[in-house]
């Protein structure tokens, strides 16, 4: 995937073809570095697991074969100048799109088989422990989106229209849309859930990372007790950001342009955060000092792992 990323950067540089309002490029080239991103954060979580390594190493081992076969059919796509989502134009483009629906669903299944193996397994440091798995859930919630985007948008018929179904809800794919990330300002766009869960998969770890590298610095870090309650309001923040942003774009709001009742939804959530983090950093009674960690990324599976 990384070489994927690299070959599509040169695709954007070289190709002018426009497609559904973007560079023709774009589309692999995202999916390639959101690949390397997931797959990255699969294979650490996998190698802290105490028991059930194999079933693991079975469930990762599809999540990478479903996502080469995607690509393989998006580049494919790409250098024939067709969609590769939602383009049921030909019985053969109508073929490999429903071949993507079928890896997108055994690649959730698979990283759902992951997401069963780290609820279970017994991890010492509870805050990583808590942040990979919420990590994953929302992840899933996430990827689940995608099987939003495949349902018919107003004015497409099964069996009858050469497009059956839409990121955008309310507007045209392909209209006017944010830079770099290519999401809808004139209507609600079901890709900003989409990305927004799925890459909690990276940041609730990295929020865990961080927190034991300042806590050396900061005395309450160092309680085991206080980065547990960190995570756990963390988690519950982007569970609540990740829900509203969903609940906007099915109402056909743009992210930049949201209605009275989301910006009051999000305030809550901002000071619902601060409330939570505020109680959260309150110093315990009994201090409860954490494993000895130097950084949650440097740690080996012996070390997390009870």
């Amino acid at each position: 995937m990384a070489v994927t990323a690299v070959a599509s950067a040169v695709g954007l540089a070289v190709d002018d073809r426009v497609l559904v309002g973007a560079p023709i490029w774009f589309k692999p080239f995202k999916f390639a570095v959101s690949f390397v991103a997931y797959c990255l954060s699969l294979a650490w979580m996998l190698s802290l697991l105490p028991r059930g390594r194999r079933v693991g190493w079975w469930a990762g081992t599809v999540v990478v074969l479903t996502g080469l076969v995607e690509m393989v059919i998006i580049i494919g796509q790409v250098i024939r100048g067709k969609r590769s989502h939602f383009n049921r134009e030909t019985p053969f483009d109508e073929a490999l799109f429903s071949a993507m629906g079928v890896t997108v669903g055994v690649l959730w299944a698979a990283t759902l088989v992951i997401a069963v193996l780290l609820l279970r397994a017994r991890i010492a440091d509870r805050a990583a422990a808590w942040a990979m798995r919420s990590g994953v859930v929302l992840a899933l919630a996430g990827a689940a989106v995608g099987f939003l985007m495949t349902r018919p948008a107003p004015g497409q018929r099964r069996g009858v229209s050469e497009v059956v179904g839409a990121h955008s809800v309310g507007v045209p794919d392909g209209g006017p849309s944010m830079p770099l990330t290519g999401w809808s300002t004139t209507g609600g766009d079901l890709r900003i859930p989409h990305f927004v869960g799925m890459h909690a998969l990276q940041l609730l770890p990295l929020l865990v990372m961080l927190l034991a590298a300042l806590a050396p610095r900061y005395a309450r870090l160092a309680d085991a007790r206080v980065r547990l309650r960190l995570v756990l309001v963390a988690a519950g923040t982007y569970a609540a950001a990740f829900a509203l942003v969903l609940w906007q774009a099915l109402r056909g709001q743009p992210l930049v342009h949201p209605d009275g009742v989301t910006s009051a939804a999000a305030g809550i959530i901002v000071l619902a955060a601060a409330a939570g983090t505020y109680v959260s950093l309150r110093q315990p009674r009994t201090p409860v000092p954490d494993p000895p960690v130097a950084a949650v990324g440097a740690l080996a599976p012996k070390d997390l792992v009870r």
